[in-house]
């Protein structure tokens, strides 16, 4: 009974110190809107904003050779050498192929 009666007394005497733990370790651990969770969130936020760029980038050069594509009849013969591999009568091709 004594020791029950000293854990009442030191509960008594900082209960406002273990409330503020109690709420600090509720809100930064348990917590669905936890900071371990915000910092979680937070960087996936970052990854995702970097795809964004990325996909812009590729989304500007797509639509730039597009553009090229359609003024200029150049620029398609130079796609069907290099993509297709095709040719004029009077040429060699040589397809030169890197190690990786």
């Amino acid at each position: 009974m004594g020791k029950l009666l000293s854990i009442w007394n030191f509960i008594r005497r900082h209960k406002y110190l273990i409330t503020t733990l109690t709420f600090a370790i509720i809100i930064g651990f348990l917590d669905e809107n936890s900071i371990m969770h915000r910092v979680a969130y937070a960087r996936e936020i970052s990854h995702l904003q970097e795809e964004i760029q990325k996909y812009r980038n590729e989304y500007n050069e797509s639509t730039k050779r597009l553009n090229e594509l359609t003024t200029n009849p150049e620029a398609i013969e130079q796609i069907a050498r290099e993509k297709y591999l095709m040719k004029k009568p009077d040429e060699d091709i040589y397809v030169f192929e890197e190690d990786k």
